[in-house]
């Protein structure tokens, strides 16, 4: 039974979510979707399905037990060698979830007189890695979003006043998960170069997706292999389950000794292993996949009047947390599974619909969902 304070202190919390429209309840999926990450639609492909099949009947249903102790597989070993050389990096290390890596590994590399730099709109799971950063006594700074001449007066003011031995990360999402824009990585690193930072990007929503090879906006801007950290998830594009870190080899040995995240949590299980590797592979070979999920989200942004960006996540404006719910809401009853997205996840009065494309769409399902879309807005 819950205690009378506590029962209080929870009622009031949910009152005032429900007046703010703010409540969120799990839904099962309905409808055509256009609000997951399956940009590639792999997530119910067959071969991931018998790769995953195959990696439980040879290596089990799950891992029991951290890396570092008797979790690791062969299966581990070959998912970090495939990755690395995918990304062009000397190394990588693999994580649970995109947040776990993100919210551990900078607290890893950065402590007492050091600094990390975050862009405004980055993940979550970034502006927690930042936090508890901050907890280790470094120092956070926040610079507007995209802006790099922000970003720069805040490493020099830094510098101005560090101490010689203290070190600076900048990190930032590569594809926003909110808005489908992009950060700018060759200007991007070559500000870090200038100021001896570290940069760290989040590749979650650009893995399999962009770039020649689908290897992520790095190769699309032409700095592939060039970026020191770069984090990418496998359970969006790739349709299986994860996360990873490609880096050089000295900076995979430190996060392997002191991401907490990494070092206390059991490993993945090989059948996640099995299918993101398939995953890889079908990314690698089909590249009509990633070609067709992001002309339809060109198509679906010309149609509302906005410009290109190299993603699949169109966002869709409304501002009114309620009003952004009952929009969705008439898409839901329309066929099209669309989400609202409110806050904390967007800054107060931006709630919008975040739509996405997928291989898995056809060209009818877009249509009919810009039509629908259309409508509703002009109403």
């Amino acid at each position: 039974m819950i205690p009378p304070p506590w029962q209080a202190r929870l009622q009031q919390s949910a009152e005032a979510r429900l007046a703010l429209g703010r409540d969120r309840g799990i839904h099962p999926a309905a409808g055509v979707d256009v609000c997951s990450n399956d940009y590639l639609g792999l997530r119910r492909d067959p071969r991931l399905a018998e790769a995953a099949a195959r990696a439980a009947r040879e290596h089990g249903a799950g891992a029991g037990a951290a890396r570092l102790l008797r979790g690791t597989c062969g299966l581990h070993d070959e998912l970090e060698a495939v990755l690395a050389q995918w990304k062009g990096a000397e190394a990588c290390l693999l994580f649970n979830t995109g947040y776990q890596a993100n919210a551990t590994l900078i607290p890893a590399l950065v402590g007492r007189g050091d600094a990390v730099f975050s862009d405004a709109l980055n993940h979550a799971s970034l502006v927690d890695g930042c936090r508890l950063a901050r907890a280790n006594g470094a120092q956070v700074g926040i610079y507007r979003h995209l802006d790099l001449e922000d970003l720069a007066a805040q490493l020099a003011a830094w510098r101005a006043e560090a101490p010689a031995s203290a070190l600076a990360l900048v990190a930032t999402d590569a594809v926003f998960s909110m808005d489908g824009d992009t950060a700018d990585l060759p200007a991007l690193l070559a500000l870090c170069e200038r100021h001896g930072a570290l940069l760290l990007i989040d590749e979650a929503h650009a893995t399999g997706l962009l770039g020649a090879g689908g290897a992520g906006l790095a190769q699309l801007q032409g700095v592939h292999g060039r970026v020191p950290l770069v984090m990418g998830t496998l359970g969006k594009a790739l349709g299986s389950f994860g996360a990873f870190v490609c880096c050089a080899a000295l900076l995979r040995d430190h996060l392997l000794n002191t991401a907490r995240g990494f070092i206390f949590s059991t490993a993945l299980p090989p059948p996640v292993l099995g299918a993101a590797l398939e995953g890889i592979r079908l990314a690698r070979n089909e590249p009509w996949r990633r070609e067709r999920a992001l002309t339809l989200a060109d198509r679906l942004r010309s149609a509302l009047g906005q410009a290109c960006q190299p993603s699949a996540i169109v966002p869709v404006p409304v501002g009114a947390d309620v009003a952004a719910l009952r929009l969705a809401q008439a898409l839901q009853v329309r066929g099209f599974d669309v989400r609202a997205v409110r806050p904390p996840t967007v800054p107060e009065g931006s709630a919008r619909l975040r739509i996405t494309t997928g291989a898995h769409l056809a060209d009818g399902e877009v249509v009919a969902l810009t039509d629908a879309l259309l409508d509703l807005l002009q109403r």
